[in-house]
C-alpha cells in the first residue's frame, strides 16, 4: 500500500483501527440493552410473583378477630331475630368456624346463645364476684366434680442393721363431691321494645343475666346451705383453732364480746395470720365486707403504723400486714358471735366448679305481650381443704 492511499483513507474496513472500535462498541451497547431488557423483565416477574403470594396469603376468607363483632354479622342477624320475633330460620344452614361459637345448641333451635353475649355474662361475673378471683375454678362437663384430697401422710422410722424394719403407715386418700347446681335467671321484655331497632337487645340481655348470676353466686359461695345451691366457706362447723380437726374451720376470737377488743384491737387480726399454716399462709388472702374493712383499717401495732396499706400501683389490692385484702359484701358484720374475716389460701381450700355454657330459652307466651328470656348456668362450689381456711370469731374466747 502506498503512502497515498493510506493518507486518501482508501483502506478495507476490516484494517482500519476506528472502524474495529465503532463495531465492537455498536455490540457492546446492543448486548448490554439486551441484558438490561432482561433484568427489567426479571424483576417484573418477581413483583408479579410476590404480589401474588401476598393475595394468596391474606385471609380474606376468615372473620375479623375483633372484641366487637360487627353488627351484620350473620350469626348475629340471626340471634336477634330470634331473639325479636322467635325466628330461627337464620340459624338453619347457617355454617360458622368453630372458633366463633361459645354454647351448645339444642336440636330444635331454642336454646340459643351469642358468642358475644356469653362472653360479656363471663368476663363481669370475674370482674364482680370476688371469691371468684382467688378460688380454683374448673370447668367441667360433668354433673359434678371430685376433688381428692390426701390429708395423711406415711408412716416412717429409724431402720437398724440387724433389726427387722416394721410396717408404716400407709397414705389414705379422701373425695369431696362438689355438685353443680342450675343458676337461672329470667328477665323480660316487651314485644314493641324488641321490634325496636335501635334498642341493643343483646346488651340489655347480658346486663340483666349477668346481674341476676353475680347476686346469686356471691352469696352463695359465702353463705350457701348446699341445698341446690353451692356450699359456702361459713357452711362447716367453726371449732377454736386450738381444737380443730378435718372437717371444721378453726377460728381464733377478737377478744371482746361484740367488738374488736378495745386495748390492742390488732392482735386478734395477728393470730388470725399465725393460725395459718406456713404452706398456706405464702398466698394467703383476708376476705371481709367494706364495713368491716372500715374498722380494720384503723388499727394501729404498738409503735403507731397502721396494719392496712393501699396498694400503690393502680389494680393492685389493698394489703393486711402484707396480705391482699379481697371486699366482698356477703360476709357478716362486726356482730356478738358472728366470722367477720376470713383468711386463708382460697385458691387451694375453695373449687368453683361450672359447665362453660349458658342457656337462653325464648319464651312469647307465658307474659304475654312481654317476651321471657329464660337463662340457666350451671356452677357448684364447695371447700376443698379444710385446713387452708381461718375465722375471725367477735367473741371473747
Amino acid at each position: 500500500m502506498t503512502e497515498r492511499e493510506i493518507r486518501a483513507g482508501e483502506i478495507s474496513p476490516g484494517l482500519n483501527p476506528a472502524v474495529e472500535v465503532k463495531t465492537a462498541m455498536a455490540g457492546f451497547l446492543k448486548e448490554f440493552s439486551s441484558f438490561q431488557a432482561d433484568v427489567k423483565q426479571s424483576l417484573q416477574h418477581q413483583e408479579e410473583r410476590l404480589t401474588m403470594l401476598q393475595k394468596k396469603t391474606m385471609t380474606w376468607g376468615r372473620p375479623v378477630l375483633s372484641a366487637v363483632p360487627e353488627e351484620n354479622a350473620p350469626h348475629r342477624q340471626a340471634f336477634n331475630a330470634y331473639l325479636r320475633s322467635g325466628d330461627d330460620e337464620g340459624y338453619r344452614g347457617l355454617s360458622l368456624e368453630g372458633k366463633a361459637m361459645s354454647t351448645a345448641v339444642a336440636a330444635d333451635g331454642g336454646y340459643l346463645v351469642s358468642p358475644q353475649t356469653a362472653d360479656q355474662i363471663r368476663s363481669m361475673l370475674i370482674s364482680t364476684s370476688s371469691l371468684r378471683a382467688v378460688a380454683n375454678v374448673v370447668q367441667v362437663e360433668a354433673t359434678s366434680f371430685d376433688v381428692l384430697v390426701d390429708r395423711s401422710e406415711a408412716g416412717s422410722g429409724w431402720a437398724t442393721e440387724a433389726v427387722a424394719t416394721t410396717e408404716t403407715a400407709t397414705p389414705t386418700l379422701e373425695r369431696i363431691q362438689i355438685r353443680l347446681h342450675e343458676l337461672s335467671a329470667m328477665p323480660k321484655a316487651s314485644q314493641r321494645l324488641l321490634d325496636d331497632s335501635a334498642f341493643d337487645v343483646e346488651g340489655w340481655l347480658a346486663g340483666k343475666i349477668a346481674t341476676r348470676f353475680i347476686r346469686a353466686e356471691a352469696s352463695a359461695f359465702i353463705n350457701g346451705d348446699g341445698v341446690d345451691k353451692p356450699k359456702g366457706i361459713l357452711l362447716p362447723a367453726k371449732v377454736a383453732n386450738a381444737s380443730w380437726t378435718w372437717g371444721n374451720l378453726g377460728y381464733v376470737p377478737t377478744g371482746a364480746a361484740a367488738d374488736f377488743a378495745t386495748t390492742n384491737p390488732a392482735d386478734c387480726i395477728i393470730n388470725l395470720v399465725y393460725s395459718l399454716g406456713a404452706d398456706y399462709r405464702a398466698n394467703g388472702t383476708f376476705l371481709m365486707n367494706s364495713k368491716t374493712a372500715g374498722a380494720v383499717r384503723k388499727m394501729k401495732d404498738a409503735d403507731g403504723r397502721f396494719l392496712w396499706s393501699d396498694g400503690l400501683a393502680a389494680g393492685e389490692p389493698a394489703r393486711l400486714m402484707g396480705y391482699a385484702v379481697l371486699i366482698c359484701e356477703d360476709m357478716p358484720d362486726v356482730g356478738a358471735n358472728s366470722f367477720p374475716v376470713a383468711f386463708g389460701d382460697f385458691n387451694a381450700g375453695y373449687t368453683i366448679a361450672e359447665r362453660p355454657d349458658l342457656r337462653i330459652l325464648r319464651d312469647p307466651f307465658s307474659a304475654k305481650p312481654h317476651v321471657l328470656f329464660y337463662a340457666t348456668k350451671r356452677v357448684g362450689g364447695d371447700i376443698a381443704d379444710y385446713a387452708a381456711i381461718k375465722l375471725l370469731r367477735v367473741a371473747t374466747s
